[in-house]
């Protein structure tokens, strides 16, 4: 038979394993709800921050608690502890069943419910199920439920307890050592920088059309022309001419009345 429960009533549990099956219905806007669990001590806190199931840690390294994820099936989507009771290490007394939303709060949930089934019975009916009705609206986890020790059995105890500072402020209450390093503050840097230090400005030299090297220049002779296409100019000669070819050397003075034809440049012979 299936009890249904109200907030702080309880039942007990008789199977050797229970599955914890947090269910809520879908929509636009609705996030999806993880399940996780915190294994207490006597004195109402983890052992160690091994005893925080949970998306990150789904196994507890007893093996007997462990989170088997989410699954959609035709009545909506699904997130599930399974806890195998008769395993539990003794000094373990409670074991919470918890729900989280990151950064969305639980009145964008709707029909939280959780569902507990004997894990033996694949498609049983489920021993006790608790409609989850957050208090203010403004919770981002809650604890749906503990499972309990009561003499050599097992209960289990509809809560529905809220906190609003996440899944993060749930487990850092029950002992659970959270890192604040990434999420201090970080220095503002300033909008503008000072410019550095102008360097001192090199010259640097002029290199020849085309990038050949320039050939190096005889100690105190003037600069000489470059010719055209980066052709480097021999020291001391005079400008190239046209195209770079070098001009013909200047004829010898021919005696009056001699006549000599002018020299004559490349000939170009067209095909």
């Amino acid at each position: 038979m299936t009890h249904a429960m109200l907030k702080g009533s309880n039942v007990p549990l008789e199977a050797a394993a229970v599955r914890a099956v947090l269910r809520w219905t879908p929509g636009q806007g609705v996030p999806e709800v993880d399940a996780s669990a915190l294994l207490l001590g006597p004195d109402g806190r983890v052992r160690s921050d091994e005893d925080f199931v949970f998306y990150n840690q789904p196994r507890h390294p007893s093996g007997q608690v462990r989170r088997l994820g989410m699954k959609r099936d035709a009545e909506g989507p699904t997130d599930t502890i399974q806890t195998d009771l008769a395993g539990v290490e003794p000094d373990v007394s409670q074991i919470l069943l918890v729900a989280s939303a990151e950064d969305v709060t639980f009145d964008r949930v709707p029909g939280l419910r959780i569902l507990l089934y004997d894990a033996a019975v694949a498609d049983g009916e489920p021993l006790a199920y608790f409609d989850i009705k957050p208090e203010t609206g403004e919770e981002t986890a809650l604890i749906c439920g503990e499972l309990y020790r009561r003499g050599e059995g097992w209960k289990f105890r509809a809560l529905g307890e809220g906190y609003s500072n996440g899944l993060k402020g749930l487990a850092t209450d029950f002992g659970i050592s959270v890192d604040e390093s990434e999420t201090a503050a970080q220095e503002e840097e300033p909008l503008s920088q000072p410019l550095p230090p102008e360097a001192p400005t090199t010259a640097v030299p002029s290199q020849p059309a085309y990038g050949y090297p320039q050939a190096p220049q005889a100690p105190q002779t003037p600069p000489t022309a470059q010719p055209a296409y980066g052709y480097p100019q021999p020291t001391g000669q005079p400008a190239y001419g046209g195209y770079g070819y070098p001009p013909a050397a200047a004829p010898a003075a021919a005696p009056a009345g001699d006549f000599r034809m002018p020299p004559q440049g490349p000939q170009f012979i067209g095909r």
